[in-house]
């Protein structure tokens, strides 16, 4: 550990080693607490339902998979050339 490195730390925050004080201090009993906002509430309801749901839909995939493992997906080059370019808008 590099004590110089602990010094230039202090200095920026300007901290430094506090002595015990003699006397009674007085403990408070305060707590902390937190409480989750309804709309709060809400985001964590729905990032848990997106965690939990798959991220492949099989009913989608499935009939494609077995078509393309069978041989017999077949795909029309125009077809695909026509919808590469709506997708580009062109």
């Amino acid at each position: 550990m590099r004590v110089e490195a602990y010094t230039q730390v202090q200095q920026v925050y300007g901290t430094r080693k506090t002595t015990k004080t003699s006397g009674a201090s007085k403990i408070s009993s305060a707590r902390d607490a937190v409480e989750i906002s309804g709309i709060g509430q809400n985001i964590q309801a729905v990032k848990k339902a997106v965690s939990d749901s798959p991220d492949i839909r099989e009913e989608l995939t499935a009939p494609l998979k077995s078509k393309i493992q069978d041989g017999t997906y077949d795909v029309s080059g125009e077809s695909f050339a026509d919808k590469l370019l709506e997708k580009l808008g062109l």
